[in-house]
């Protein structure tokens, strides 16, 4: 099943609500579900590869701690911030501004940076880790065979 944008995640608390969760593809969400939002975005940083370092470091036991609570939808939504931190890296590392078209749709060319490269490598590094998690797949597994 897909993510649902519909919700009001302003006024949903999903941690009591877990339930109401879909993991959808990839990122979806990442910025609208609470609490968790607020509780990773203030440690996801990439700008240099130190900074990314500590950042996926963080994040990463952020999704252990979320384990031991036996919290499945803070661990994926851990999950989702590292994930993005790769994703947003490659694409600064891809092209300096950030943007990837131009003002008419193309694609821009590509400007490499390898400073961005090294830290989208990092936060790959932790993301490869959760995604052969077994525990992680079994209870993503579980959730979404009991909520969609």
């Amino acid at each position: 099943m897909t993510f649902d944008y519909n919700l009001d995640y302003n006024n949903i608390n999903i941690r009591e609500h877990p339930e109401m969760y879909r993991v959808g593809k990839g990122e979806q969400g990442v910025l609208l579900v609470e609490p968790y939002k607020s509780e990773i975005l203030p440690h996801w940083r990439f700008k240099t590869p130190p900074i990314a370092e500590e950042s996926a470091k963080r994040i990463h036991e952020m999704f252990e701690e979320y384990r031991r609570n036996d919290d499945f939808v803070g661990m994926d939504m851990a999950r989702k911030f590292i994930q993005m931190g790769y994703t947003r890296a490659r694409r600064y590392a891809n092209h300096k501004s950030g943007r990837k078209y131009d003002k008419d749709g193309m694609v821009k060319e590509q400007e490499p940076d390898s400073v961005k490269a090294e830290s989208a490598a990092i936060f790959k590094r932790h993301w490869d880790a959760i995604r052969a998690d077994e525990d992680y797949l079994k209870r993503k597994k579980a959730h979404q065979k009991e909520y969609g």
